[in-house]
């Protein structure tokens, strides 16, 4: 490594659905993260390590902003605002297709509220969306969430800005030896990344109010060897009316899911995957702490800051 290589942590933020998980799979050049249309598909802290030849990226995928409704939700706001106490630089994700709302506004005020704010760049998304001529305004109305906070405009749908962003960061990242070895690319095991997957392809498939009460348990992982890779997993919903359009008639849900998850998986181990699904009903279980703490959702009282 070259004497002036720089690393550091960056976080991407934003209120739910502006695109955090699209951006870091399209910086990153490979899908490490879930990605879906609904609200807060991302449940947890996750790392996208990108390492150039003169600096190591490493990006903090958080669940979005959100006023909550339930215990989860107040752990997905936690796992966010921790998240700027510990990182270099913040991405603050914005839909460039539409004005600043109430969620932004939240975001910038928690920004504006910490000990020691990061270095902020205005991520101005979806800017594909956005009538010829009316870019310039759109950033007008951003600019003021953060005062002194630089701008690149992106579509991370259409990878639009992606060398511009990276450039952004890399100039404001300290110089340091990266943390990480230069082939690594998350800090989650393939299991791990299998589960959202699988949340994924049900998030796509289901409606309503189902899909924020859907969570993944992987029971068995297992190697075949030149047959691949066998994996078992439990959906978990909260009621018993949800497990039937889980299952669908004849379990034809069921199969969809299973179908869209192991071609992603699939295309995410570079190998076969044998995936056999379950439904099971957990009442309630994003207000249950007993749950949530088994599947690591629970509150923290107190944090553990990575060392600088």
């Amino acid at each position: 490594m070259t004497t002036d290589f720089r690393t550091g942590y960056i976080a991407l933020i934003g209120k739910p659905n502006v695109g955090k998980s699209t951006l870091i799979n399209a910086l990153l050049g490979q899908k490490i993260a879930a990605v879906s249309s609904r609200p807060q598909t991302t449940r947890r802290r996750q790392l996208g390590i990108l390492t150039t030849p003169n600096a190591q990226l490493i990006f903090v995928d958080t669940p979005g902003m959100h006023s909550p409704r339930h215990k989860l939700g107040e752990f997905l706001n936690q796992e966010a605002v921790e998240a700027l106490e510990e990182v270099d630089i913040v991405v603050f994700l914005l839909d460039a297709s539409t004005g600043p709302d109430e969620e932004d506004e939240l975001i910038a005020t928690r920004l504006a509220a910490l000990r020691r704010r990061p270095a902020v760049i205005l991520g101005m998304n979806k800017i594909d969306l956005v009538p010829a001529g009316e870019a310039q305004a759109r950033q007008e109305a951003y600019q003021p969430l953060v005062e002194g906070a630089s701008v690149v405009s992106l579509s991370a749908l259409y990878s639009t800005g992606r060398v511009e962003l990276i450039n952004a960061i890399i100039d404001l990242l300290p110089q340091r030896e990266p943390d990480f070895p230069e082939d690594q690319v998350t800090d989650l095991y393939e299991r791990e990344i299998a589960a959202e997957l699988i949340r994924e392809a049900a998030l796509y498939f289901l409606r309503e109010e189902v899909p924020h009460g859907v969570n993944i348990r992987i029971d068995q992982f297992m190697e075949r060897g030149d047959e691949g890779a066998y994996i078992h997993a439990t959906i978990f919903v909260e009621r018993e009316s949800h497990k039937g359009i889980v299952i669908g008639e004849r379990g034809g849900m069921m199969k969809k899911i299973g179908s869209m998850a192991r071609q992603e998986i699939e295309a995410m181990s570079g190998r076969k995957v044998y995936l056999e699904l379950r439904a099971k009903v957990a009442k309630g279980w994003r207000n249950d702490d007993a749950f949530l703490q088994r599947f690591g959702y629970g509150i923290k009282e107190a944090k553990t800051k990575r060392k600088k």
